[in-house]
């Protein structure tokens, strides 16, 4: 076997399982990270001649293991190790791992390392950067890329994040039911940053970003894997396949962004979109309806319509309207005034978003938004001041450049006035 490609798919594969173990075996993060890589390597020079093994986690759980173990005792010399049932429930055969893995322990592994990574004593940004280092595997450099910042200062984030969990001296036992109902819609949180770390990208970024989508659906993936009967765990796993499935159309040869109804639709990955659907559809029938469920419906509705014409803006007003009462925000309003544009009118959206200018005053979106509607109402000048505030506050060049196309058909339109003025 020449081609390695199942190998890295594999290992990938097989990390969440083998970390989480490894990091119940010796209660620390490097340590089981540091036992894993040394288990690949392993793998990578014994797998091309031997062949895959019959269960890979089991196979680098048990020699990741063993290898932390030599230099444990390499490090200490003469000194015992402490007794196996204090620092492990681990058995020695990878046949017996392997039984494990099937059941609970695979489960609570996992769910460990997820909880971990969202401990709450962590800032958002660390618990992103801790789970796309330790769950996904990501290295330093592809982190650091990804987030816009140097590699020097994404090792120290990480390492901030390792040593807030080692001092808040988070339990390794096995997480009871209340704790995994508590904690899931942490996990469920941290996925969902990293997708929208990756679906804010722009421009040149994309092509660094956009993985981070990915990867936050394979999470997703991985949680449903675990909590099969969730509704709320379809929901978002729904929403990131229905988000994702527009990637390709999002943005135009030059990066600059490209809104929903201007979008190719031609080019929305159909494969996705039915997954997503068949999900949220599932999702649904439960009736425990959630946050996840609303916003994946939400996009259902855009998804399916063949011609943005065809899109049902009534049922997504009254779907935003169900998640202000979920989840009151003045972002959620903003958003529902797009639909209630569609539905009534500018005026109408207008008067719906004035009141949030205070607490949105930062927000490159509402002012964004607000141009729009002004725009669509012919209030020019006021339109102008709102987009050149959008500007000042863009994230992003496309977003910026965006903005300035509104701009620059203000100002066509209005010397276009002046002219036919003039001639009269």
């Amino acid at each position: 076997m020449t081609d390695t490609a199942w190998i890295d798919a594999a290992l990938t594969s097989a990390r969440p399982q083998a970390v989480g173990a490894l990091l119940r075996y010796f209660r620390n993060l490097d340590t089981a990270e540091e036992a894993f890589q040394n288990a690949c390597l392993r793998a990578l020079k014994s797998w091309p001649q031997n062949g895959p093994p019959r269960d890979a986690a089991a196979w680098l759980i048990m020699v990741g293991r063993n290898v932390a173990i030599d230099e444990v005792r390499r490090n200490r010399k003469q000194e015992p190790l402490p007794e196996d049932d204090v620092i492990s429930d681990l058995d020695d055969a990878e046949e017996a791992l392997a039984e494990r893995l099937d059941g609970s322990h695979y489960r609570d592994d996992i769910l460990r390392l997820l909880f971990i990574c969202c401990h709450p004593d962590l800032p958002a940004t660390q618990q992103i950067a801790l789970a796309l280092r330790i769950v996904s595997g990501l290295t330093v450099k592809q982190i650091a890329r990804a987030f816009l910042v140097t590699e020097a200062a994404m090792e120290q984030r990480i390492t901030r994040a390792k040593a807030r969990v080692a001092d808040a001296g988070v339990p390794f036992e096995t997480p009871g039911a209340v704790e995994r109902t508590e904690r899931l819609s942490a996990v469920a949180a941290m996925i969902y940053l990293i997708f929208n770390e990756g679906y804010s990208a722009a421009g040149d970024t994309v092509e660094v970003r956009a993985p981070l989508c990915e990867e936050a659906i394979r999470l997703a993936r991985l949680l449903l894997r675990l909590f099969q009967s969730e509704p709320e765990i379809m929901g978002l796993t729904a929403l990131l396949l229905l988000q994702h499935a527009r990637s390709a159309a999002r943005f135009d040869a030059a990066g600059a962004l490209v809104l929903l109804d201007d979008q190719d639709r031609s080019l929305w990955n159909q494969k996705m979109i039915a997954e997503g659907a068949a999900l949220i559809d599932k999702a649904m029938r439960h009736r425990q309806s959630g946050p996840y469920q609303v916003q994946a419906a939400i996009a259902a509705l855009h998804a399916r319509a063949a011609k943005p014409e065809d899109t049902d803006w009534a049922q997504i007003d009254l779907l935003y309207g169900a998640l202000e009462i979920m989840q009151p925000s003045p972002v959620v309003t903003l958003n529902r005034a797009v639909a209630v544009s569609k539905v009534r009118s500018a005026q109408a959206a207008l008067d719906m978003i004035e009141p949030l200018g205070p607490r949105l005053s930062n927000y490159f979106h509402f002012f964004g938004v607000r141009g729009a509607f002004l725009m669509q109402l012919n209030r020019n000048d006021e339109a102008r001041v709102a987009f050149d505030r959008a500007i000042a506050l863009a994230n992003t060049s496309a977003e910026a450049a965006h903005i300035r196309m509104h701009l620059d058909r203000l100002i066509r339109d209005s010397a276009g006035a002046e002219s036919r003025i003039s001639k009269k």
